[in-house]
């Protein structure tokens, strides 16, 4: 006996629609239960975690800061995925450009002036290319799995973040502890609004995620990316190019996370340290899937996820439960979602061998 899966002749728009909908209320149901098994009330830890965060106009603050980095990699991840190129390493791409965005106030903290944060903003989003470039090239030159060396990369820009601070980088003045510079004034990212934290990331998260959707539904690039992530076959035909199709989805992918990074720094934290991300480029892939691979479907999806980590620091206090509800949460929701596709998209069979039939026969 085996198992097949076959590809359904129709897809409904109404079912394909309803997946991710379906997928949080899913959630929600092993949350419960999840809760339940830890000896909590479900129906307590449902409202803290997805209720109260939307009551408290502080912690609605706290959702579009959060919201910022998700977005602008989720929005790059579906441009990956969409053209069947696997970028894994969104969490590398955004630690590194971190680093080279504060190249400028750290290295050179005397230059202040009104060219400093443009700058950062550039490097950052170009530091983020570059590494989602290595990739890149090891699979257009010598087919290697961008799913594995993006990956792999992830954990190098992290040791050498943390390498930086405790070396190189680290404050003399800094009571040795591992941390860089604080940015100057003309190095800080500011809030939208001065009565909150929210950020310019946000702002730039929206930009990012209209102008790939536009490009996505109406440009010959949209096209061209669409038709190669159906049918690499079909889109040589066509006259695409593959191997183009890596580069530009890679680059444009590592550099909005690129961008992410820099401005998480510049704007949330104010400095590098060793740890700059809770895993927010794990979690952008969820936000891709989540979004349905649509770049305005990564805002909504964003804010979803941007909602987890807000409560699950908030959980850590009113239900004394760990924050790595958090990531139990989310990698639920990942699960459901794409199982959810998968039975939209298949048809499960279950087959059975000759040799099982001719026994059931003679029997």
């Amino acid at each position: 006996m085996r198992i097949e899966l076959e590809k359904r002749a129709g897809q409904s728009a109404f079912y394909a629609f309803v997946s991710p909908l379906l997928a949080l209320v899913l959630t929600g149901i092993a949350g419960a239960i999840l809760f339940a098994l830890l000896g909590k009330s479900p129906l307590d830890a449902l409202y803290t975690f997805f209720i109260e965060p939307l009551v408290d106009p502080w912690s609605l603050d706290q959702i579009a800061v959060k919201a910022g980095p998700l977005i602008l990699m989720g929005v790059g991840l579906c441009v990956a995925y969409r053209s069947n190129n696997w970028n894994i390493g969104a969490e590398g791409q955004f630690t590194i450009g971190a680093i080279t965005g504060s190249m400028l106030p750290i290295l050179a903290p005397g230059f202040q002036n009104g060219t400093v944060l443009p700058m950062m903003l550039i490097m950052g989003t170009l530091g983020g290319a570059a590494y989602a470039a290595i990739p890149a090239f090891l699979k257009s030159r010598m087919n290697t799995s961008e799913i594995l060396t993006s990956l792999m990369l992830v954990y190098i820009s992290q040791l050498f973040l943390d390498w930086l601070v405790r070396g190189p980088w680290r404050d003399p003045g800094g009571m040795n502890f591992p941390v860089s510079l604080d940015f100057s004034p003309s190095a800080v990212l500011q809030p939208i609004f001065a009565s909150g934290s929210m950020h310019w990331e946000f702002g730039f998260a929206l930009i990012a995620a209209v102008a790939i959707w536009f490009m996505m539904n109406f440009t010959l690039k949209g096209f061209e990316v669409a038709v190669l992530g159906e049918s690499e076959r079909a889109g040589r035909f066509a006259g695409f190019s593959s191997r183009r199709m890596i580069w530009f989805s890679m680059l444009l992918s590592g550099g909005l996370a690129g961008l992410a990074g820099i401005c998480e720094v510049s704007g949330s934290i104010g400095h590098l340290q060793p740890s700059i991300s809770p895993g927010y480029g794990f979690t952008a892939i969820i936000v891709a899937f989540l979004g349905r691979l649509n770049p305005l479907g990564a805002i909504a999806s964003g804010l979803v996820l941007a909602l987890t980590y807000v409560s699950g620091e908030a959980a850590q206090l009113s239900i004394g439960v760990s924050d790595k509800v958090t990531r139990v949460f989310q990698g639920m929701l990942l699960f459901f979602v794409l199982s959810c596709d998968t039975l939209i998209r298949y048809k499960v069979r279950v087959v059975w061998n000759a040799f099982s039939s001719k026994v059931q026969g003679g029997a």
